[in-house]
């Protein structure tokens, strides 16, 4: 938090798109694409409406960080003027739980008798750390797993699951069920890094890795569309599908709806992504043969990333890894729940055992422009490192990065600056860099806030329903 810069103003965001189209657009949740000025924000990057938070993570209860509340409304309302509230008024109740409400009432709110398609972006924070759920949740776990953590990070993911079945009942409930597509998907796998302290919950075996990583268990995540009447239940593809094509393939079902305005806002900027509905649904095989995983210049030496340059590229069956894939570099088997019978432990106490002696003693070593290799379709699980027998691969594919690395854009990261401490917005988070927000931030008044009530507008109409987990 508190670093100035965020999503480049001259990207083009999903919703800006839809509005072209007539969408009302709304988004519930986690934002983390920068607030350093307004116009990094929800609002101003293409949503009628706003109920969520700026950062990537907050205390679920008190829906503060670094004693700053992160947590508000926001709108332009019916004379075009930007309201926002600070949500005081929800401090103590669990987030899932008011966003999930928050989704389910603007689909109730839906007038089917208005020619208006609406475009939601429901973002939850579970099962982001920190590790926290109301206790009713952790006693559905209690006699399934020993261990505290396991049961409460059993409870986070129980909750998002019923907010979305809360929001899949509104849907049908509203009649909408005929007209919506749901898509639910993940920004990167389960968090392993814990793992030389046993303190882990998460696992993505068979897969390598975890969050942060660049190996399967890493960077693998399942995807899920619900769109009755259009995609078949139960059916699956092995297709390579990136995150970056989720825009196009849901610009192309706007698009079924009219033509774009002649004033698009995208029509001068390339796209990474390809329309993949033909494939989710099974008319067309696979499009895509390639994807780039990263190029990342920068280490990132107080975390547990990488600590060199990295990058990956994934061709067809092939992967290629430059600075070492990791950390985590290992494979988390899955927690075993406690046998009723014999009280038996919920996982073995494995440690490193589960990582290959040869990565136990390279760990600490220098991974700059370690090479790696892997037949993806014959060896998903990366356990064999395959570089020297292939070098023309490897050159093939270093060739790939070189020209990816010729567009790449300069990293715009910048480090925290003092000025957007909360303490000077009387403890809330605020766009620091704002010239009018540091003019009033001696203005703001907590306990007033809290006494207002909710000024959002719940929003029109549905067709297009989306819930996109960032």
């Amino acid at each position: 938090p508190g670093a100035p810069w965020g999503l480049p103003l001259d990207e083009t965001t999903l919703p800006q798109i839809l509005k072209e189209y007539n969408y009302s657009t709304h988004m519930v949740g986690k934002w983390h694409l920068g607030f350093y000025k307004w116009a990094y924000t929800p609002v101003y990057r293409g949503f009628d409406d706003f109920l969520g938070m700026y950062l990537g993570s907050q205390d679920y209860f008190n829906h503060d960080r670094n004693n700053g509340l992160d947590l508000r409304s926001h709108r332009f309302n019916e004379k075009g003027e930007f309201e926002e509230k600070f949500r005081w008024d929800l401090k103590g109740q669990y987030s899932p739980e008011y966003y999930s409400q928050r989704a389910v009432d603007i689909i109730r709110s839906h007038d089917k008798s208005r020619d208006k398609p609406f475009f939601l972006y429901l973002a939850y924070q579970n099962a982001h750390s920190p590790t926290q759920v109301a206790q009713h949740y952790i006693d559905k776990y209690s006699s399934h797993f020993r261990y505290k953590d396991e049961q409460i990070f059993a409870g986070m993911v129980s909750a998002m699951d019923e907010g979305i079945g809360n929001v899949t009942a509104a849907i049908r409930e509203s009649g909408l069920e005929e007209d919506t597509i749901v898509i639910f998907t993940s920004d990167n796998g389960g968090n392993i890094n814990e793992l030389e302290t046993h303190n882990f919950t998460s696992s993505n075996y068979p897969f390598r890795g975890g969050k942060e990583s660049v190996y399967e268990g890493g960077i693998r995540t399942p995807s899920l569309v619900w769109a009755p009447g259009r995609v078949t239940p139960g059916e699956e593809t092995k297709a390579m599908i990136h995150v970056t094509d989720w825009l196009p393939t849901i610009w192309s079902l706007a698009s079924l709806q009219g033509e774009l305005e002649p004033n698009n806002p995208i029509k001068n900027k390339p796209l990474d992504g390809i329309n993949q509905w033909d494939v989710i649904t099974g008319q067309q095989p696979p499009k895509r043969e390639e994807f780039l995983i990263n190029i990342d210049p920068s280490p990132c030496p107080n975390s547990k990333a990488h600590q060199v340059p990295q990058s990956a590229l994934r061709w067809k069956d092939w992967k290629l890894i430059i600075g070492g894939g990791g950390p985590p570099f290992g494979w988390i088997p899955m927690p075993v729940p406690i046998s009723r019978d014999t009280g038996s432990p919920h996982i073995p106490d494995i440690g490193w055992l589960s990582v290959p002696e040869k990565i136990k003693e390279d760990t600490d070593m220098d991974y700059t422009d370690y090479v790696e290799l892997y037949n993806i379709e014959r060896d998903p699980s990366e356990t064999w490192n395959v570089y020297r027998q292939y070098p023309g691969v490897v050159e093939f594919l270093r060739r790939k990065l070189d020209g990816y690395n010729q567009t790449a854009v300069t990293p715009g990261d910048k480090p925290f600056d003092p000025a957007s401490d909360p303490v000077f917005f009387n403890n809330t988070w605020m766009p620091w860099g704002e010239e009018s927000v540091v003019k009033q931030k001696a203005t703001f008044h907590p306990d007033d806030a809290a006494t207002k009530e909710d000024s959002l507008c719940v929003g029109y109409c549905t067709l297009h329903y989306t819930n996109y987990k960032h």
